[in-house]
């Protein structure tokens, strides 16, 4: 154990529990309800040191559920028979610390939240104590489901299966399908928690899509309902004991502050002018975390006093605050062309899934307020809402994430498509990095999943150069709905397009020439990597290959790569995305039809993408500057 330590603002101190603190506070004579709040709050303490020293996490929806999940962990859930998870996922960091608190997680786990090898943003099977993955919101119950199904056909005797979920979340149509079925079969084991902070990605629910009655809602549905303060610990155990003692499924509604135990980062410490909470996601500034970790040790320590126990004693690391990255970011230039657009297309309206701040809407919004529609966490209903605008001679441009846009509401994007409307579908944080967040985050399959979508045509600028010439083509001249991808993370793009450049379908532009190999990507993190493997192969080989950034993703213009590859005793692709159904899948086809192309050397994702580091994930994969270099050397030199 570390001795006792005075906070201060040292910018390069992180203060941690050690596992032996949570162990003496076990062990102390307090009453249960007690012991579980001073245990939440110590788990608060290592939640912000994991998400300050990962630099980015959840902190709000961590701690408002901190007081429930500790309490389940500590005094309902009976150790290898029930079953904990939570379907919102956000509240990972939160989970982790209570798991390793208690040491069914290795304890040295708090030091890699976000690591390559360490813990993953989102919860993750492939970590001891996680029960099933999140991603896309609104699949926990209906996993519980599944679970008590299994129990049943084996033979088991059932398990009490305890979800939490987040309010937002409740936005999701497959959370009410999944209630009906529940209630029909009396399943007596699925208890869910409501996890409701009032707050989701962007702004209040309220604002967003109002949820209405929610205890009225369940009741419909056939689920016993009780509502509790989900901080005050002996009424949340309360409504546990109560609920449990009724049939069939069974909610708690769990009225909590998002941001619960820091006074500042509170949603209710919000000023009447404030729109957007700060605390949802990122890493607090270290200003901000002396802040919080001076008081929350200093509440640690009053109940300490009072319980006749000697003061906490912290752990403290020195990691230096990590810098913003250098470069430019393609959502800046996306919201002034998306202006520009709408200036020239009175018809043009923009759709938003609660992700009005990263899709860079809020200017939109504020200018064209009467053509910006906020659909909520309803990705199949904000769809077939703008397939309906297109029909009734609307221009729309559907917005959310990549991997949610083109994953949950596909069906309703393949029905689109089959209309023959100009939709323009634009899927942002595209790729593999940020690699932070964990697999339900990496958009590494949109590709395959849009690529059979009739006459859609999916494209993705290189730089913001780009970005106003490729979107005024999908929303004028693309023959039908288009998919414009968007890196979101900043990148220091080492290469330009010429002046006045204009997009042609099916067609790259070579961004340094060469004799020696001819290299395809696209996007600013590929080229970018690729630019700088290139420099090192002819710096220290002499080897000068060309560069070459094509936009079209699945699009390939045969002539105009046979021309581009005559001579080239190789080419190159590099994809942003899976194999499967990536851009290099065209250039395969485009070169075997052709008699005396020259073989490919394909460089993409192989595998579920790993999370950690940016740096560490590319190299992990095969992707960063020196594996791309050494990949193109041992093909050419062998």
């Amino acid at each position: 154990m570390g001795e006792q330590i005075t906070l201060s603002n040292d910018a390069g101190a992180l203060f941690h529990v050690p596992q032996a603190e949570f162990r003496r506070l076990l062990d102390l004579p307090l009453a249960p309800p007690e012991r579980a709040a001073l245990f939440a709050d110590l788990c608060r303490l290592n939640t912000l040191y994991m998400i300050t020293r990962a630099g980015s996490g959840h902190i709000g929806s961590s701690f408002s559920s901190l007081d429930i999940v500790s309490w389940l962990h500590l005094c309902v859930l009976r150790p290898g028979h029930d079953l904990y998870f939570s379907s919102k996922g956000h509240d990972a960091p939160g989970l982790y610390a209570v798991l390793t608190a208690l040491g069914a997680l290795p304890f040295e786990k708090i030091h890699g939240l976000r690591r390559l090898g360490g813990l993953p943003g989102h919860p993750d099977v492939a970590i001891p104590g996680m029960v099933a993955n999140t991603g896309s919101l609104g699949m926990g119950i209906s996993k519980a489901k599944g679970m008590a199904e299994a129990d049943r056909v084996a033979g088991r005797p059932p398990r009490r299966l305890f979800v939490l979920t987040g309010d937002g979340e409740l936005q999701e149509g497959q959370v009410w399908e999944s209630l009906v079925s529940a209630a029909n079969r009396h399943s007596d084991g699925i208890v869910a928690i409501v996890d409701h902070n009032k707050l989701q990605s962007d702004t209040f629910v309220r604002r967003v899509s109002d949820l209405g009655d929610l205890e009225a809602k369940f009741r419909a549905f056939g689920w016993s309902v009780m509502r509790a303060d989900g901080h005050d610990i002996p009424a949340v155990a309360a409504a546990l004991d109560a609920l449990l003692a009724l049939p069939g499924p069974r909610v708690l509604i769990a009225d909590t502050v998002k941001g619960r135990g820091v006074s500042f980062m509170e949603h209710t410490a919000l000023r009447p002018e404030q729109e957007f909470y700060r605390f949802h996601s990122g890493a607090p500034s270290r200003p901000d975390y002396a802040r919080a970790t001076q008081e929350l040790a200093d509440r640690i320590n009053g109940r300490l006093a009072a319980a006749g126990a000697a003061p906490l004693a912290l752990e403290v690391e020195t990691v230096p605050a990590t810098a913003a990255p250098p470069g430019v970011r393609l959502i800046p230039a996306y919201t002034e062309a998306l202006l520009d657009a709408a200036e020239r297309h009175p018809h043009l309206v923009a759709l938003d899934a609660d992700l009005i701040l990263d899709t860079g809407l809020i200017p939109f919004r504020d200018r064209f307020p009467d053509r910006f529609i906020e659909c909520g966490i309803a990705e199949q209903d904000m769809v077939s809402q703008a397939s309906g605008m297109a029909l009734a001679g609307l221009l729309p441009v559907v917005h959310s994430f990549a991997c949610f846009l083109t994953a949950r509401p596909n069906e309703q994007i393949y029905n689109a498509c089959s209309e023959g409307k100009r939709i323009v579908f634009v899927g942002s944080l595209a790729g593999l990095l940020p690699a932070g967040p964990g697999h339900s985050h990496q958009s590494v399959r949109d590709l395959a999943a849009m690529g059979a979508m009739p006459g859609l045509t999916m494209v993705e600028p290189s730089c913001p150069a780009a970005v106003g010439p490729l979107l005024r083509w999908c929303l004028e001249a693309a023959p039908a709905a288009s998919y414009l991808r968007l890196v979101s993370i900043p990148c220091d793009v080492p290469f330009a397009l010429p002046d006045g450049w204009t997009p042609e379908p099916g067609r790259g532009t070579v961004l340094r020439p060469g004799r020696d190999g001819a290299v395809i990507a696209y996007g600013p993190v590929m080229l970018t990597e690729a630019w700088h493997a290139l420099d090192r192969l002819e710096r220290e080989h002499g080897l000068r290959l060309s560069l070459i950034d094509l936009p079209w993703l699945n699009r390939v213009d045969p002539d105009w790569l046979a021309e581009t590859l005559t001579g080239m005793p190789l080419a190159v692709s590099i994809d942003n995305h899976f194999r499967i159904g990536g851009q290099g899948d065209r250039i395969a086809e485009a070169l075997a039809a052709r008699s005396g192309s020259p073989p490919l050397l394909r460089f993409c994702v192989d595998r579920l993408p790993d999370c950690g580091r940016n740096d560490e994930v590319l190299k992990a994969h095969g992707l960063d500057r020196d594996s791309l270099a050494a990949g193109i050397l041992a093909r050419l030199r062998p």
